[in-house]
């Protein structure tokens, strides 16, 4: 599946295709099991024309044999082809996510724009599975149409009359139920809408528990999320209602068709223009035809719901990357030389700054939203909106993301652990042939393991709510430091912890970090204290620079930011 899609329907097209064979199969197997529940009818008239009214055994021993293989046929037509119909659809379900999953982890960016990760969660769970069920849906349909058509070609041969009753209404059926099925489509769009949004919002609620509970936000949260709740829940049932109408104006008109079959018949049998059996073959098979009828009914259902899904999809998929991938390539070994030309982004106005290969500098900002821009500058997850930044003398532009990534490692305040033990945590992004013991022990994560039940095989449990504030914190840090890049940037890395633990961190960046690029934005002054120089960014630009204890001393904004 392409990384972009023009509409849902691209997204609904290319779901069958990728699962083609299976549907196939299941549409074959169940046309076969359709035609069986039709011939049923018919062979039970056959067996009372032929056997009972005649009263000869030797003829009804042979027609229940026919019937009980007939039997045989259905029951694993319908297992075969059912099972056929769920791989497919699951199997599209998991090809979905997968590209859904592929998008949003892009180098490239974009996705996340105007999105929280809950509604994209959803989208990628809820949204996939109801466009993989359509690969189930359209072989149950096409099964279904085949038994009318073997249903109305019976009651032909029984009686045109019978046969054109069948022909002639099922076209005029399906056509008011796809009529039917529209509000559904539109209210069902909805309902995803704010069904993402609320789980979108009950996960952001959830994330920041323990601050909403440390501000007494408590009250005001759940407000907030019991409007977007209500929200979601009017949705689900205007949808719930339109499923209703549509359902139940779809059963109404198939006992008007299944009705006309029987009143047609029913005269024809008076009439003696059809025998018992056939009289009685018609009524089974006008019942016969409740089953595909409501089959199809459904389909609509669960296409009109799998075309709201696909356009949800297709939006993420066909979101355009935040940066486009450059063609140039860096000169190796990588130096670590970062230059800052004119940087204007956000808060940032006309930023000229020159970072030396293998140089810890230490970044004050006094503006944090001014601190966001240059990480994101920086990370390349947006371009700047003039300037540049380089490294190694080529700009990020040229670069593609992917290799920026594998050189520059952005490491936010706020990053997540991943669900698994402390150790698989700080070895997640690590090179194969990278020992962890030294970055866990320069982030003060041996300490932390020590006092742990299994070591640093802990479980943390996911985004390591298991641990205090400041264990995440110095295992976050380690696994940047275990990853081993080229240039590193870490933003306020030990908030959390007390101070002699972060004068200890401190010493151990620095020596972990020898000869290689690092850029600590921060206000500690552990932190501060051992970097090589600090540059000071003050409305949005460079206003001095120097080593930490010279700025304290001679500037009044410096000493605002890392002594209040």
């Amino acid at each position: 599946m392409s990384a972009a899609h023009p509409s849902g329907r691209g997204v609904l097209r290319e779901s069958v295709t990728g699962q083609r064979g299976r549907v196939a199969l299941s549409a074959l197997l169940g046309s076969g099991h359709q035609i069986g529940e039709a011939l049923v009818p018919a062979l039970i008239g056959v067996v009372i024309d032929r056997a009972v009214t005649k009263s000869d055994t030797g003829a009804l021993v042979l027609w229940l044999a026919v019937l009980a293989a007939v039997y045989v046929g259905l029951a694993l037509s319908f297992r075969i082809g059912a099972w056929s119909g769920e791989l497919a659809a699951v199997r599209a379900e998991h090809g979905l996510r997968v590209t859904l999953v592929r998008r949003v982890l892009d180098p490239r960016g974009g996705t996340e724009r105007d999105r929280l990760p809950g509604a994209l969660a959803s989208i990628a769970t809820e949204d996939a599975k109801r466009v993989g069920a359509v690969n189930l849906a359209l072989p149950l349909g096409f099964a279904a149409l085949v038994g009318i058509t073997t249903c109305a070609v019976v009651l032909l041969r029984t009686s045109v009359t019978l046969g054109l009753v069948v022909l002639l209404g099922t076209p005029v059926l399906l056509w008011l139920g796809h009529l039917l099925s529209k509000p559904l489509e539109t209210r069902s769009e909805a309902e995803q809408e704010r069904a993402a949004h609320a789980s979108a919002i009950a996960a952001d609620l959830v994330t920041g528990l323990r601050i909403l509970k440390g501000i007494g936000g408590e009250s005001t949260a759940i407000d907030r999320y019991r409007a977007t709740s209500r929200d979601s829940l009017r949705a689900t049932l205007r949808a719930a209602r339109a499923q209703a109408f549509q359902s139940g104006m779809v059963l109404a008109l198939t006992g008007c068709l299944i009705a006309a079959v029987a009143l047609v018949g029913g005269r024809l049998a008076a009439q003696g223009t059809i025998s018992l059996g056939q009289l009685v073959s018609a009524v089974g098979l006008a019942l016969f035809l409740v089953g595909p009828l409501e089959v199809l009914a459904w389909v609509n259902a669960e296409l009109a719901q799998g075309r709201a899904s696909a356009a949800r999809i297709a939006e993420v998929l066909a979101t355009a990357p935040a940066v486009t991938a450059g063609g140039a390539s860096l000169p190796q070994p990588v130096r670590g030389a970062v230059r800052l030309n004119g940087l204007t982004h956000g808060g940032l106005r006309g930023l000229d700054l020159d970072i030396a290969p293998g140089e810890l500098l230490g970044v004050v900002v006094t503006d944090p939203a001014h601190a966001t821009d240059l990480l994101i500058c920086l990370g390349r997850q947006t371009d700047p909106d003039a300037g540049s930044v380089e490294l190694d003398g080529v700009s990020l532009r040229d670069l593609d993301p992917a290799g920026i990534r594998a050189v520059v490692l952005v490491a936010e305040h706020d990053a997540d652990l991943f669900e698994g033990t402390v150790r698989g945590n700080v070895t997640a992004a690590a090179p194969e042939s990278t020992e962890p013991e030294p970055a866990m022990t320069a982030a003060g994560v041996t300490q932390v393991s020590e006092t742990l039940p299994d070591g640093e095989h802990t479980a943390v449990g996911e985004r390591g709510r298991s641990l205090s504030g400041g264990q995440r914190q110095r295992v976050a840090l380690a696994r940047a430091l275990a990853a081993d890049r080229p240039v590193l940037v870490l933003h306020d890395p030990t908030t959390a912890v007390d101070t002699v633990t972060e004068a200890r961190i401190a010493a151990g960046i620095r020596e972990i970090r020898k000869g290689r690029t690092t850029v600590l934005v921060t206000t500690s002054p552990a932190l501060l204290s051992v970097t090589d120089r600090v540059v000071l960014l003050h409305g949005g630009q460079v206003t001095d620079t120097g080593p930490h204890a010279e700025l304290v001393g001679r500037e009044e904004i410096y000493r605002s930011a890392v002594l209040a």
